[in-house]
C-alpha cells in the first residue's frame, strides 16, 4: 500500500486519493454483500427451522409406527419383513449462485414399486411404518441441502466481514493518515517557499 514511503509530492497525494476512492468502493461493495448474505442466511435459517420441525414431527410418527409394527409382528418378524427397494433411489440437486456462494436445493427420488418380494404376513401396521419412514427420508434429503447452504453462507459471511473490517479499520485509516501527513508536509513546504520568496523580494 502507498503511504509515507513515497515522497510527499502533489502526484503522490493524487495517487493516494485515487487509492482511497478505490478502497472506498471496495468497502461499499463488501458492506452491501455482507447485508445481502445476512438476509439470505436468515431466509435459509427460517427454511431450515421449518424443515426441522417437519422432520421432528415425522420422526415421532415413525417411532410410534415402528412400535406398533413391532407389537404386531415382534422384533424378529419385523426383521425378516421385505424391505422397500430404495437402492434405485436418486439424489437430485439443483444449484444456484448467490454472491459467489453455491446454494443447493436437494431432493430424493425413491421408486414407487415398494419391495420386490411379497411379505408372508402383510399388515397395515408395517405399511404405515414404511410410509412414514419413506417421508422421513424425503424430508431428510431436503434438510441436508439447506444445512449445507447455511454452512457455506456463514463461511462466506465471516470472510466478507473480516475483509470489510480490515478495509474499514486498517486500510482506510492508514490512507487517511498518510494523506494528512503528506498534505501537512506540502503545506509547510509551500509556506516556507512563500516566506523565502518574500524575503528575497524584500517584502
Amino acid at each position: 500500500m502507498s503511504g509515507m514511503e513515497q515522497a510527499p509530492t502533489r502526484s503522490a497525494v493524487l495517487e493516494l486519493k485515487g487509492e482511497r476512492a478505490v478502497v472506498g468502493e471496495a468497502y461499499d461493495f463488501l458492506d452491501e454483500k455482507r447485508l445481502l448474505l445476512a438476509a439470505e442466511l436468515l431466509r435459509q435459517l427460517e427454511e431450515h427451522d421449518r424443515l426441522q420441525r417437519e422432520f421432528e414431527a415425522l420422526r415421532q410418527q415413525a417411532a410410534a409406527a415402528l412400535v406398533r409394527a413391532v407389537a404386531r409382528h415382534g422384533l424378529q418378524g419385523l426383521e425378516v419383513y421385505p424391505a422397500d427397494a430404495i437402492e434405485a433411489g436418486r439424489f437430485d440437486t439443483v444449484t444456484s449462485n448467490f454472491m459467489g456462494v453455491i446454494l443447493a436445493s436437494t431432493g430424493l427420488q425413491l421408486p414407487d414399486g415398494g419391495s420386490e418380494a411379497a411379505p408372508a404376513n402383510p399388515s397395515p401396521e408395517v405399511r404405515a411404518c414404511q410410509a412414514v419412514f419413506h417421508q422421513l427420508l424425503l424430508r431428510a434429503a431436503g434438510l441436508a441441502g439447506v444445512s449445507g447452504n447455511l454452512h457455506r453462507l456463514l463461511t462466506e459471511y465471516r470472510l466478507t466481514e473480516r475483509r470489510a473490517r480490515a478495509l474499514e479499520n486498517v486500510i482506510l485509516p492508514e490512507i487517511e493518515q498518510s494523506l494528512k501527513v503528506m498534505t501537512t508536509h506540502l503545506e509547510e513546504l509551500e509556506f516556507e517557499d512563500t516566506v523565502r520568496v518574500r524575503r528575497q523580494a524584500g517584502i
